[in-house]
This record gives structure tokens, C-alpha cells and sequence, in this order.
């Protein structure tokens, strides 16, 4: 099983080369791999604290990057004398955090095969790995522990359709019990991982609680979406996709005069910045107060909102968690696709959130449908039916927000539990 897991992993860095030559995607995947050990060595040497001991965090992408960054920064600040080193396998995660100040050193993964893995670590001899949620690459897991060096997966996440609990994923889960700590989200995690003899597991919760509620409370200012709240309601749409922003759209001829909207689009690249554009332009110019209100894209305002501006483009990444601190309400987007995407931003902000049929597997989803802070809805009738009563009711609208504030509150705390094991496997060497 080894050899086959090692020829679909050499076979998958072919693909994704021979991708390169009509994806900017994957050309940005594999152009940041090229002559990684020189450029690991040159920037180990380099480094003034060469001799100071190295943590190594791995994240798939950036969702994995914010799920793991408040154990980053608590580490940080509590072992300042160590060298952080961050590496991602996806573009969309190296790409928007190549600077991320807390860290020593980023990379992108090399992919994992032995001979990778080895000269990895040969590299950087890390005193403890961190993988975040996801992420099982088992070359460089067995090239880990066979050095005793400590690996923890935090915030991980199991379910039974998973392939290791199949039938054909005995070796995935002979890999698992060598000498990984994993850090679960849940008790069925912990008793899918027992029942299958993983004796190495902790229940912590998921950071992304602890991430959000400092989000929460440290955002910062933004003067455009503050002038924008102003008075009436304002939604924010975050993540969302094209089958969502029909949704939208529909929504806003429905409750044109009486409702705002800030859409942050899945993908910022000007194509679809564009369509958005005329999309919700069309929306406003068929309501009977269409032709004094406007459409506006954040990067053209110069931090000024234009007067009549009722709805707002957020063309840049990086902007929407403190955004949601202005809405009354938030539309998550990702629900007619393949999945939600993030929901307990807004949640810690306190708004009441909707999104589409498909988010059974967001246990936070389910949780806050059952506690009556978030709904889904399947067609644009439901939506406009929902945020109907939340425009007609205040009481109700704060209600249902401060439910999904308290739960974010609630669930925080995975950070320091996931600390104090990593304190005890270094006062331990």
C-alpha cells in the first residue's frame, strides 16, 4: 500500500506541472516548489537565531491558516526565543499569507514523498510538527516520528464515511496510530479514532471558536462600511457564489428601500467582479427606488462612500471578518455548491445568518439551526420569507444574533488546552 500511496503522490506533482501550462493555479503551485531545498537551506543559514529550535506548523490553505493561528500566536508569545516555521500546500494560503509576520520562515510543502520528507527535515530538524485539521501527509509523518520528533493534529476532525474508516483504510489507520497526537473537535471524533484502535486523542474543541471571538473584539475600523450601516438594515454576504447571488439579487428587489447589502464575492478576480457588478446593478435599477441608489466597488472609493450608495462590492481579500461587525444580519455562501463556507464570523459578531441547503457537514451549522440563530433556505421565497421577519421584528433579530454570539463564546477555549500539551512535550526534552 505504500508503493500505491507513493505513485499517486508522484503521479498527482506530474498532473499538477502539466496543469500549470493552463492554470495560473496550479503554475503558481508548482513554481513555488521549484528549488524549495535550496531556498529552505539559504533561508535556514540565513537566519540570525540559526540555533534556536524550530516549530513547524502545516496548513492546508488559509482556512486551515485561521484555524491555526491563534495556537501560532499564543506560541509565539509565550516561546519568543523560537523560530516559527509555516508552510502551506495550497496557492490560496501561501499566496495571501507568504508574509505573515508571526512566522520565521513560509513555504510551500514539497510534495510528500520519502525522499522529500527526509531532506524536509534534514532541513529544519523541527523539536515539534503542527498539522492543522486536515492535513495527513504520511511520508513526512513516519520520517517524524522515527526521529521521536512530536506531531500533533489539531482542530482534526473525523467522520465514518471518511476513507480510513472504510474497508480498504486499515494501512491509512496503522499510519495514524504511530506516535500522532491528535487534538479532535468532537466526541464522535474521538470515538470513530478509538473504535478503530487510535489510542492518542484529546478533545480540545476547534480554535476557529477561539479565532473568531478575538476577531470579535480586535477588529478594526472600517469607515466605508461604517458609513454604509448607518441607518435601515444592512446584510453582508460573505463567500458567496453566483447560484447565492441570484439569491441576493432577488432579495434586494424584493426589500429595495429597506434593506442594504455588503457582498464579498468567493472570488475577487475582475471577471467575476464584473458580473457581480451588473448583476446587483440590474437588481436596483428594476425597484422603484432604483435610479437614485447605487452599486459600488470597495477598491475604487478611496475609503469615501459615494451618497445613495445601497450596495457594496468588497473586491479585496482580507476585509470581510471585520465587516460583519456592521451587519444586522449575514448571508454565507457555498450552500448550493459544494458546502457552507465560514459561518461563525458572523456568528461572533452576533448576527443571525443564513445559507443554502448543503452544510450538513458543518457541525456549527447544525448547532445553530437547532438553536434557532441560523437558517437555511432552499430557494430565494424561503430567504426573502426569513429576512422578512427579522426586518419586522427587531426583538427577534437581536435575539436570534445574541444566540449565535453566546455559542461562539461558549465553544472557545480549544487554544489553551492544545498549549498546554505542546508546554509538556517541550519541558519534557
Amino acid at each position: 500500500m505504500h508503493l500505491i500511496y507513493n505513485t499517486v503522490i508522484r503521479a498527482y506533482a506530474a498532473g499538477i506541472r502539466i496543469a500549470s501550462l493552463f492554470s495560473n493555479k496550479a503554475r503558481h503551485w508548482s513554481k513555488g516548489r521549484r528549488g524549495w531545498r535550496t531556498g529552505m537551506e539559504r533561508a535556514f543559514l540565513a537566519s540570525q537565531a540559526a540555533a534556536s529550535p524550530v516549530i513547524w506548523f502545516h496548513c492546508a490553505s488559509l482556512g486551515e491558516f485561521e484555524q491555526g493561528r491563534p495556537v501560532i500566536e499564543a506560541f509565539r508569545k509565550k516561546h519568543p526565543g523560537w523560530r516559527v516555521l509555516l508552510t502551506f500546500f495550497s496557492p490560496s494560503g501561501y499566496e495571501i499569507r507568504k508574509n505573515y509576520p508571526l512566522a520565521d520562515h513560509v513555504f510551500y510543502l514539497p510534495a510528500d514523498t520519502p525522499s522529500n520528507a527526509r531532506d524536509f527535515i534534514n532541513i529544519w530538524n523541527p523539536s515539534v510538527a503542527v498539522f492543522v485539521k486536515y492535513e495527513y501527509w504520511f511520508n513526512f509523518f513516519g520520517e517524524l516520528t522515527r526521529r521521536r520528533i512530536p506531531v500533533y493534529v489539531i482542530s482534526a476532525i473525523f467522520r465514518k464515511e471518511q476513507h480510513f474508516f472504510k474497508f480498504y483504510g486499515k494501512w491509512f489507520i496503522r499510519k495514524l496510530r504511530q506516535g500522532v497526537v491528535f487534538f479532535v473537535q468532537d466526541q464522535a471524533s474521538l470515538e470513530l479514532l478509538k473504535g478503530a484502535g487510535v489510542e492518542n486523542v484529546v478533545i480540545s474543541g476547534d480554535t476557529r471558536f477561539d479565532r473568531v471571538f478575538e476577531l470579535s473584539i480586535d477588529s478594526g475600523e472600517d469607515p466605508v462600511a461604517a458609513e454604509l450601516a448607518g441607518e435601515g438594515r444592512l446584510l453582508v454576504a460573505g463567500s458567496t457564489w453566483p447560484a447565492d447571488e441570484e439569491l441576493l439579487a432577488g432579495l434586494y428587489r424584493r426589500f429595495a428601500g429597506s434593506i442594504k447589502m455588503i457582498i464579498a464575492p468567493h472570488e475577487v478576480h475582475t471577471s467575476n467582479i464584473d458580473r457581480l457588478e451588473s448583476l446587483m446593478e440590474g437588481a436596483v435599477r428594476s425597484t422603484s427606488v432604483g435610479g437614485s441608489k447605487l452599486v459600488a466597488r470597495y477598491s475604487e472609493l478611496g475609503g469615501k462612500l459615494p451618497e445613495n450608495t445601497s450596495v457594496l462590492i468588497i473586491d479585496r481579500i482580507g476585509l470581510l471578518s471585520g465587516i460583519y461587525r456592521y451587519g444586522d444580519m449575514a448571508y454565507i455562501g457555498g450552500g448550493f455548491g459544494k458546502g457552507i463556507h465560514n459561518i461563525l464570523e458572523p456568528a461572533s459578531f452576533g448576527l443571525p445568518v443564513f445559507f443554502g441547503p448543503r452544510y450538513g457537514k458543518f457541525a456549527e451549522a447544525c448547532d445553530l439551526i437547532r438553536l434557532g440563530g441560523a437558517a437555511s433556505i432552499d430557494n430565494g421565497k424561503e430567504l426573502a420569507e426569513a429576512v422578512g421577519k427579522l426586518l419586522d421584528d427587531e426583538g427577534e433579530l437581536k435575539k436570534r444574533g445574541k444566540l449565535c454570539s453566546d455559542y461562539v463564546k461558549r465553544k472557545k477555549g480549544a487554544t489553551p488546552t492544545i498549549m498546554q500539551y505542546l508546554d509538556a512535550a517541550l519541558n519534557s526534552d
